[in-house]
Formats: structure tokens, C-alpha cells, sequence
């Protein structure tokens, strides 16, 4: 991965990092001063929203980490394996949150279902990325395996010569 898309890379989660921590520190404000009005529950649409913001802030650290070790070449090793888990964490629990905002949501919607079941399906598909990622985990794993036998073989090659 070239220097320039590296560094474009983390401007971007930069800008999305500070942009989350801004909605965060809104969302707060709101809440201590109290704001009530609207016709949905705001205040645990409001938590989750913050919360949401946490999960968004944990996959872009690992993202950030993770690119730092494609940089480096260091990406195919065990050390890795803690980042992509953390990129799964958070979009497990961003799929979670959604079921809330879902649940919260539902009562509103008693004359159109419709939009609940748009909702829950959104969330399935929030949950799915979860699962590509993980399906990535899995291929990262096996090149971890190969990197480790290639350098193992290396070695027995090393002293045969």
C-alpha cells in the first residue's frame, strides 16, 4: 500500500473520527440540559446514538492500526488478529444498536410496518458485513498459517544448503 493512500486513508478516518467525537459530545450536551421534545423517546434514541458513535470509533482505531501494519508489512501476523477482531466487535454491536433504534422506533410505526421490517432488514444486512469481515479474519488466518510454514521451510531449506 502506497505512502499516498496511507496517508489519505487516515485523513479520512480522522476527519470521520472527530466528526463522530462532535455528534458524541452533542448528543451528551442534549442530554444534560434536558431537550425532551419530539414524538419518539429521545433520550434512549439519543444513548444509543452515543453508544453507536463508540462502536464507530473502535472500528476506525483498529482500521487506523491495521493500516499502519499494512505500511509497516507487518499486517500478516498475530498481532493483526486483535485489530480485524475489534472491526468485528463494532459492527456486531453497531448491528445490535440498530435493533434497538428498531425497537425504539416500532411503537411509531404501528399503521406502517412496513418501515420496522425495512429497518430489521437493515439491521441483518449490518450484521452480515459483520460476517464478511469475519470470512476476512478467516483468510487472514490462513495467510498468517502460510507465512509461518513458508518461513519454517526457509529455514529447513537454509540448512540443507
Amino acid at each position: 500500500m502506497g505512502k499516498l493512500t496511507v496517508r489519505a486513508l487516515h485523513a479520512v478516518l480522522a476527519v470521520v473520527f472527530a466528526g463522530t467525537v462532535f455528534v458524541q459530545a452533542g448528543m451528551v450536551w442534549v442530554l444534560a440540559t434536558g431537550e425532551t421534545e419530539g414524538a419518539l423517546p429521545l433520550t434512549p434514541m439519543r444513548v444509543i446514538v452515543i453508544l453507536g458513535m463508540v462502536a464507530a470509533q473502535v472500528a476506525l482505531v483498529c482500521v487506523w492500526r491495521l493500516t499502519a501494519m499494512v505500511r509497516r508489512g507487518t499486517v500478516f501476523s498475530h498481532a493483526a488478529f486483535r485489530y480485524v477482531d475489534g472491526v468485528i466487535g463494532a459492527i456486531t454491536a453497531a448491528s445490535v444498536l440498530w435493533f434497538a433504534v428498531t425497537a425504539v422506533n416500532a411503537p411509531g410505526q404501528r399503521e406502517d410496518p412496513g418501515v420496522t421490517v425495512i429497518m430489521g432488514g437493515i439491521g441483518l444486512a449490518i450484521l452480515g458485513v459483520a460476517l464478511i469481515v469475519l470470512v476476512l479474519r478467516m483468510l487472514l488466518a490462513q495467510a498468517v498459517a502460510r507465512d509461518g510454514e513458508a518461513a519454517r521451510m526457509r529455514a529447513e531449506l537454509d540448512e540443507v544448503i
